[in-house]
């Protein structure tokens, strides 16, 4: 006689059976609850914004700890290491010239991190890279980016030039993980490390977005205006949210991996 299921496993049974657009209403669903859950518990909503910098350095560590156990750089992408320590680069410079606070200093060590983590696949794990499979081409998102900066960025007391230089550093994280991404699509296997690094990036990216909209919330709009006029605040929320969404697909099956007890994903054609 077969043991009964638990109800998590008769859960996501349901939701894989689930059309698209049900998935897509249940996803949003579950994100404004956990919006309602943090405004509940978290009481200075700053927290979130450094909890959000604490699970990437969580989520680089996480890399850090695959790189020295197995001596293997699989499944890593290079080009997305690279997007993330020229956006930390920029936020770190920005952070000293404009503000110098506990953020700096995350980013400092986050950045010191992922600079390690590159050193390590260009020279030392050189050949267990999969170049081919790493075939993101990063000009056709770093090009846009600059040119958006220019466009549109803070209009606040500061150096144009430092201004510009935070636009860039917002755009650039919110699809620094596409190559990532494209890397798991070309594979469709995902190792426990690098998917445990993924999540982690994707619940960093959902605790950021969450920080803006509540604080949004809160402030009943004023944060908006202080952080500049014309199209620089919507933007800022709008790279925040994108940031969210290009993850939510990806850690909706991480979760469902995770419970089903499977240690290696494996990705459905089409995800990511």
């Amino acid at each position: 006689m077969r043991p009964p299921k638990r109800p998590i496993h008769v859960l996501s049974t349901w939701v894989r059976r689930q059309p698209p657009k049900v998935k897509a209403f249940l996803a949003v669903v579950a994100g404004m609850s956990a919006l309602v859950v943090l405004r509940a518990i978290v009481h200075d909503h700053d927290n979130l914004f450094v909890a959000a910098e604490a699970v990437h350095s969580v989520g680089i560590s996480l890399l850090i700890y695959k790189i020295m156990k197995e001596k293997t750089c699989a499944g890593l992408s290079l080009k997305s290491q690279e997007l993330t320590a020229l956006f930390l680069a920029v936020r770190l410079y920005c952070s000293v010239v404009m503000e110098y606070d506990i953020h700096t200093l995350l980013d400092l060590a986050t950045l010191g991190a992922t600079l390690w983590v590159i050193y390590m696949m260009r020279y030392k794990l050189r050949s267990s890279y999969m170049e081919e499979k790493d075939n993101f081409a990063i000009h056709h998102v770093v090009a846009p980016c600059a040119i958006l900066a220019l466009l549109i960025h803070p209009s606040t007391s500061h150096h144009v030039i430092n201004r510009i230089f935070w636009g860039f550093c917002v755009y650039l994280e919110s699809i620094s993980v596409l190559p990532q991404l494209r890397v798991m699509q070309n594979t469709k296997i995902v190792e426990p490390f690098t998917a445990h690094y993924v999540f982690a990036l994707g619940v960093a990216r959902f605790l950021s977005c969450a920080h803006w909209v509540l604080q949004v919330l809160d402030t009943g709009g004023h944060l908006l205006t202080a952080l500049g006029y014309g199209l620089w605040p919507s933007m800022v929320l709008i790279s925040e949210i994108v940031q969210t969404f290009i993850l939510a697909d990806f850690c909706y099956y991480y979760v469902l991996s995770v419970f089903g007890g499977q240690l290696v994903l494996r990705l459905p054609s089409g995800v990511v």
